[in-house]
């Protein structure tokens, strides 16, 4: 095999690892979450509910808050990648 598919093919297995990452699943539930609190902070906020919370939009700033760590989360997901070391094929099968 030559080198070059040898790094291809690591790169890709780096890449699929780096799919079920913590990170990346914590990014899109709050990512989700942030979205629905922002647009229930934009479009379904009564007046009673700002008497409520002292004059404050909680679900507008909580949204604006979870999709900030969403951020967070990817950003640091993508700056330091889950890295797999290879192993040889010999304790792949179990010898």
């Amino acid at each position: 095999m030559s080198p070059e598919r040898t790094s291809a093919d690591s790169a890709r297995r780096a890449r699929r690892a780096g799919l079920f990452d913590i990170r990346t699943v914590i990014a899109g539930l709050f990512g989700i979450f942030g979205l629905i609190l922002l647009g229930m902070g934009l479009f379904a906020t009564s007046d009673a509910d700002l008497d409520k919370a002292g004059g404050v939009n909680v679900n507008l700033w909580t949204g604006t808050g979870l999709l900030v760590a969403a951020g967070v989360f990817v950003t640091w997901a993508l700056l330091r990648p889950v890295v797999v070391s290879e192993l040889p094929k010999e304790q792949h099968s179990g010898e």
